[in-house]
């Protein structure tokens, strides 16, 4: 594993707080980003470092929020570490929403030395238009930002887009898929679109929300809200995401023990033949009892 000591001369860690809590806080997230790159083949450091493959690029996807800027702040530790032999350039896509301070990222991204492209697409009013009144705006308004930040991303030669989803997003959008979908998916820390010319990465999928949280307060991040989707009530994600509030707090561990069976597969103990050989399985053959199933 590369070093992942902590320097303090990098430029946004240079004013942070020196208490232990905090070098603990973000040692575990840069070690857990660290842990995600390496286990899911996110680059091949090694191939890179001796010059079998060239250095990748990848666009940041910044949205403002607490878990961009985390996710951020943490690539760039690495990269300063030599960790993370990747060029990164942050996007912000200005959607258009009324009283969008558009200044905050831009100049934040300027004061702190990082390579930075924002894009104006007036996706708000495209949004707002289309959708009845009561029903919520995510579901467009995702197909419509993922469709321009591919775009970007091959205009900028980047190989892959990186997201800013966590541990507890990953889990609401599992718990989603199971009742509301009827299928078992979360997000995968690594996919491959359609054409298979982009890739996209969530290094932070293992880390809890409640340490971005925490990051993004001791970094003292300019957080701007979303408005547009979080102003609706009724949203799915915000039900599970209460669901598993309440289970957390009724067994504390709950979401750590879940986001770990998202890791711990056994395809022939549910029922898609696809993914095991139901027909192909016979006496003589490997079994796979389970004590835990019921007989």
């Amino acid at each position: 594993m590369a070093d992942t000591s902590l320097s303090p001369v990098l430029p946004l860690f240079a004013n942070t707080p020196s208490s232990v809590s905090f070098k603990k806080l973000r040692k575990r997230l840069v070690r857990g980003v660290l842990e995600v790159i390496d286990t899911y083949g996110l680059v091949d450091r090694r191939a890179i470092e001796t010059g079998e493959k060239p250095r990748p690029k990848w666009l940041v996807c910044l949205s403002g929020g607490k878990d961009s800027y985390g996710l951020l702040a943490v690539l760039l530790d690495l990269q300063w570490q030599g960790a993370l032999p990747v060029d990164l350039i942050a996007c912000n896509l200005d959607q258009g929403q009324p009283g969008f301070p558009k200044h905050i990222l831009p100049d934040w991204l300027t004061k702190n030395g990082v390579p930075h492209k924002i894009i104006t697409e007036d996706t708000y009013s495209i949004v707002t238009e289309k959708v009845p009144e009561g029903r919520t705006y995510c579901s467009m308004c995702s197909r419509l930002r993922r469709g321009i930040l591919y775009r970007v991303a091959r205009e900028e030669r980047c190989e892959a887009i990186v997201l800013g989803h966590h541990r507890d997003d990953a889990l609401a959008t599992f718990m989603m898929n199971l009742i509301h979908g009827g299928r078992l998916a979360a997000m995968p820390a690594k996919l491959l679109n359609d054409e298979g010319d982009v890739q996209v990465f969530r290094p932070l999928i293992t880390a809890a929300e409640d340490d971005l949280a925490k990051f993004a307060e001791a970094m003292e991040f300019p957080i701007i809200p979303c408005n547009l989707c979080g102003s609706q009530d009724g949203l799915q994600r915000v039900a599970m995401n209460r669901l598993l509030t309440e289970w957390e707090q009724k067994k504390p561990g709950t979401r750590q023990v879940m986001a770990r069976a998202l890791t711990n597969v056994r395809p022939s103990h549910l029922h898609d033949p696809r993914v095991f050989d139901f027909a192909g399985l016979m006496l003589g053959g490997k079994g796979e009892d389970d004590p835990n199933v019921p007989f």
